[in-house]
């Protein structure tokens, strides 16, 4: 479903108002009753709520605000197109980082639910399941007749199913990777679309892998893991992070490679993030939260030998501690 664009500048001006008056009780009474009104209204301000945190860059003060004053200000019908253009035009002028990523800036326009960089979003599905999505994941929504499907079109998923799997009328609960179709079964699973295959972790109950390959139908159980791609499906037999633990705002590690973890952080984080070579087969355990990467990345030297070096708030590296 695709909001209309007179909702989606409705959503617009509700975010200026709420920007400029945001103290004020009454008038964020009115755009939650705003919001609640319909599906469609929730889903055009969440698509340009996301949108706007992702402009809104420390290293372009006001850019988000900017842009969205333009959209507001337009007197052309807000098609998708059109308002991106608009965007772009504003943007571009402040930062070549924005263009970079203009890719995923589609996603909250084009995608039923999307999430920016760092951001992670809970939605409670038509049949009762629970679908949260982890930072810069877009995901579109099928549920007909026929079936309930969740089609991941970039980053990670994890889905809670409802109580009864099969819904009122029989349909499966599906999620759909670049790689494999997946069948809930009365659990929690996460799917996560990486570079050259689809991991899928079952955490309760058991997923259905169905495979185009000669593997076909592949069973994962609670506990196990299994990679996905054009070859087939193939156990996982140790994990060194819990691949849940994001749902929770942490990064829970076990003996993982400090390089592998640098890695996952960068994940929530705008710009560069790296380490050096001679500390990435480092091995680090231990419960990171993830609101704040910059005062994790500061934890890190208190149990390794690292140093944390900052170019900018936007390039940032580990070293070797002298």
């Amino acid at each position: 479903m695709n909001p209309s664009p007179r909702v989606v500048k409705q959503a617009i001006h509700w975010m200026l108002r709420v920007r400029e008056n945001g103290a004020s009780p009454q008038l964020l009474a009115q755009c939650e009753q705003w919001r609640s009104a319909s599906h469609e209204h929730e889903l055009a301000w969440q698509r340009v709520h996301s949108l706007q945190q992702e402009m809104n860059l420390r290293a372009v003060p006001g850019a988000g605000v900017v842009a969205l004053q333009t959209l507001e200000n337009s007197q052309q019908r807000l098609h998708r197109r059109q308002a991106l253009k608009l965007l772009g035009g504003v943007v571009m002028l402040g930062s070549a980082a924005w263009v970079s990523k203009d890719i995923g800036l589609l996603d909250p326009w084009t995608s039923d639910f999307a999430t920016a960089t760092g951001e992670r979003r809970s939605v409670r599905l038509p049949d009762g399941s629970l679908l949260d999505l982890n930072t810069h994941t877009a995901a579109d929504l099928a549920f007909d007749s026929r079936q309930r499907l969740v089609r991941l079109k970039h980053g990670e998923l994890m889905l809670t199913c409802a109580e009864h799997p099969l819904g009122p009328a029989g349909r499966p609960l599906l999620v759909q990777s670049r790689d494999a179709l997946l069948e809930g079964f009365d659990g929690r699973f996460v799917v996560r679309q990486e570079r050259d295959c689809t991991r899928v972790t079952v955490s309760q109950g058991k997923v259905a892998i169905h495979h185009p390959g000669p593997a076909g139908l592949q069973w994962v159980a609670a506990g196990e893991a299994f990679l996905v791609n054009a070859q087939g499906a193939t156990p996982v037999a140790q994990q060194n992070m819990d691949p849940g633990a994001w749902a929770d705002g942490l990064i829970v590690t076990r003996n993982m490679r400090l390089g592998d973890f640098i890695d996952e952080v960068a994940r929530y984080r705008h710009g560069y993030l790296s380490c050096s070579d001679d500390i990435a087969n480092l091995r680090l355990s231990g419960v990171f939260r993830l609101e704040d990467t910059d005062k994790l990345l500061h934890l890190l030297p208190q149990t390794l030998p690292v140093h944390v070096s900052y170019r900018t708030r936007w390039w940032v590296r580990l070293e070797r501690q002298a």
